[in-house]
């Protein structure tokens, strides 16, 4: 289906109120100034690397924003230099995991403890960093890693069960004079607890228990239901302003319809026909029907909710082909699960996701994605509510 035959089928027979461009977060790297990392092995990249960004207020060892989060990433975790932490992040860095916030160089550091502790052989391969910004402003990067490690130590999910795991993390960071200011992550807890055997409901709830979460003893914690309609008005519309490709309105136009208006059948109009969408728990949904249903069953257990994107990074491919873009996309999920879907039964309670997809756009359609976010975290806000009575 094409797009004009999509939008033919949807007549306006209303006024609908319209959100332009410049009403939204997006970003542009020059792919020009940085070294790619593309599909190199992380021993290969750091062979033949040129000083082509302006890093003023960073170290001199980093050619660009892109070696810097490759580098402080491998020295931290494969060369166990912890302490390189101090060098490298803000003391009052403000970092955002998942419904959960945290402030500070000591936690930053007490986690990383503690990780290594429970998996101290982890190897982390970089997969892709998506970039903009200038030593000025600051950076911003979306860093996409795949990990590999052995649980071999006590943990937060419990004993050591000497069990390996893969799971995927995505890391986005605010990044200026050579320290990280502000860090949203997002890991696929749900994969790692079910590669240990561990059931991930009875974890969230032995959780919850164990925070002494009880009736009346927690101050008030949500606020109003956020829904993806504004009252009895639908939900906005995205107004291009233009008809001619540009990444950023083909990626914004994408998630107003498909994920902030839930139009599933425009997955044919985004994505080519062979498109791999790699989504948590190491499932690969490949083509139309396995993407469309991998979206409607994740929307059925939050059918109102708001969906709402908070930034969008894009990056030209250095391929010779003007029409091959990375793109890095943070977005927050804001409702009450009340619909049996991918989390299961409804239990009316309310749920905050916050995620981080990255897509590959080539020849104006999405033949790659990687959707990333903590379903762990979201039992464990279900199995509080529940638990507050």
């Amino acid at each position: 289906m094409d797009k004009e035959t999509a939008e033919n089928t949807y007549p306006n027979k209303e006024p609908i109120k319209k959100r332009k461009k410049k009403d939204y977060p997006i970003f542009y790297g020059d792919s020009q100034e940085v070294n790619q990392f593309g599909h190199l092995d992380f021993t290969d990249y750091i062979k033949n690397l040129k000083k082509t960004q302006k890093l003023d207020g960073f170290n001199s060892i980093y050619k660009d924003i892109v070696h810097y989060i490759l580098t402080i990433t491998h020295k931290i975790w494969e060369e166990k230099s912890i302490g390189y932490i101090y060098d490298t992040y803000h003391n009052n860095v403000k970092m955002h995991l998942g419904s959960v916030n945290q402030t500070g160089i000591n936690s930053v550091i007490a986690g990383t403890f503690q990780t290594l502790h429970a998996f101290p052989d982890r190897k982390l391969f970089g997969e892709n960093v998506i970039w903009s910004g200038n030593d000025k402003d600051g950076f911003y990067s979306s860093h996409r890693v795949q990990s590999i490690s052995t649980n071999l130590g006590e943990s937060e999910f419990g004993p050591a069960t000497g069990k390996k795991v893969f799971f995927r993390t995505t890391i986005d960071c605010f990044v200026h004079s050579n320290r990280i200011i502000e860090e949203w992550l997002v890991r696929d807890n749900l994969y790692i607890v079910e590669q240990l055997g561990i059931d991930p409901h009875e974890f969230a709830k032995n959780e919850v228990e164990k925070q002494n979460i009880q009736k009346n003893n927690r101050l008030k914690s949500s606020f109003g239901k956020s829904e993806a309609n504004n009252g009895q008005l639908r939900p906005e519309v995205y107004a291009l302003d233009s008809h001619d490709f540009e990444i950023g309105n083909f990626i914004m136009e994408y998630f107003n319809k498909v994920w902030e208006r839930r139009l599933f059948d425009y997955v044919r109009v985004y994505y080519s026909k062979e498109a791999v969408s790699h989504f948590i728990c190491d499932k690969d949904l490949i083509g139309y029907q396995q993407i469309q249903g991998m979206l409607i069953s994740f929307f059925a257990s939050f059918p109102n909710a708001k969906f709402i994107v908070e930034r969008v990074t894009c990056n030209q491919r250095q391929n010779n082909n003007l029409n091959s873009w990375d793109v890095a996309v943070r977005w927050r999920i804001l409702g009450i699960n009340e619909g049996i879907g991918y989390f299961g039964k409804p239990s009316d309670c309310p749920v905050e996701i916050l995620g981080i997809n990255h897509l590959v756009v080539e020849n104006e359609q999405i033949t790659e994605e990687w959707i990333t976010f903590d379903g762990l975290d979201v039992l464990k806000q279900i199995y509080s509510c529940l638990m507050k009575g």
